[in-house]
């Protein structure tokens, strides 16, 4: 806890946002975005290490999470809004280009920014999660089609349930998520496809002596992310979601290339976002390294924080001096 910055509050794409700051203010800018349910404090280990290792860090609290800025409309959370959010920071901070890092739906968005803003990216690092190339139909109606109306992403479309439901016992919904060992790959593989659909949000109403693997977070860490979510709900995150189709269909004419260089930093048991999700990505990503972080789960930076940070600035170092 000791080493995480307090929040700089900035004006950027028309909301306040707050940020999190390290390292010397000349070195190489690197931004870290975060995934759901999380916040800029995920990277708490991340920062101190590429800070002493030079780099300017920079984790964002991002649209509807913490201390940033929670808009009305679920439209404002699409993905112009997301990607024009970090290029807006970078212009408060009077930064030109920066390397963008992202990890599950921080992924989705960094992956976009050589898409929308190719003028602001230096390159990117995916954790976990892979460029996803344009899919040929609606993705929420090809989740539903694969894994059912209960998967999380399915069930998350319907406004103010899955938010009430998780906001019940914020407590209990972060005992939930936050769990290392869930499973392995192999186990995983194995496993009845009830078991694959994804029901998170009817699992986290469960007694909690039937959820699989081990508490990930210590008691500091836990009450960090409870007291931030009871303060904030979880609407602003899961709205990213319900812009899914939005997405989708602005995508239409948008040519599918990330033209800088590029890191996938893969988990080996991340069953949600597993490692076989990148294969074909060079079709995409021409200039792609990869690197696998064995025994991770979903949470790789906070499961495997020294191994995350190694390979960041290994790829980092190389590509960029």
């Amino acid at each position: 806890m000791a080493d995480f910055p307090e929040p700089t509050m900035i004006k950027s794409n028309g909301i306040d946002m707050a940020i999190y700051e390290a390292g010397p203010k000349d070195g190489l800018p690197v931004v870290l975005c975060h995934g759901f349910p999380e916040l800029a404090y995920s990277w708490r280990h991340q920062l101190p290490v590429l800070a002493g290792a030079g780099y300017r860090v920079i984790a964002p609290g991002q649209r509807g999470y913490g201390g940033t800025n929670r808009a009305e409309k679920i439209e404002d959370y699409d993905i112009p809004h997301l990607t024009g959010d970090l290029a807006g920071m970078l212009d408060a901070l009077g930064l030109g280009k920066a390397v963008f890092v992202g990890r599950d739906w921080g992924g989705i968005v960094v992956w976009s920014m050589p898409l929308l803003h190719p003028d602001r990216v230096l390159g990117v690092i995916g954790v976990n999660t892979p460029f996803f190339a344009r899919p040929a139909i609606d993705p929420i109606a090809g989740m539903r089609a694969m894994r059912g109306e209960n998967n999380y992403v399915v069930f998350f479309q319907k406004p103010g349930e899955a938010d009430e439901i998780l906001a019940r016992d914020v407590g209990k919904s972060f005992r939930f998520f936050m769990r290392r060992n869930m499973a392995t790959a192999k186990e995983f593989a194995s496993a009845p496809q009830e078991a694959k659909n994804f029901e998170l949000v009817r699992a986290v109403q469960e007694d909690e002596s039937n959820w699989r693997g081990s508490p990930l977070l210590t008691d500091d860490e836990m009450k960090y992310f409870v007291d931030t979510y009871k303060r904030t709900g979880f609407t602003g995150g899961i709205n990213w979601y319900r812009n899914l189709t939005r997405n989708w269909e602005l995508s239409k004419n948008i040519e599918q290339k990330v033209k800088v260089p590029s890191l996938m930093i893969m988990a080996e048991n991340d069953v949600v976002l597993p490692p076989s999700l990148t294969e074909g990505m060079e079709r995409y990503v021409p200039d792609l390294e990869k690197v696998l972080i064995e025994d991770s789960g979903h949470w790789t930076q906070q499961e495997k924080p020294a191994e995350t940070s190694r390979a960041m600035i290994d790829w980092l170092e190389r590509r960029f001096g």
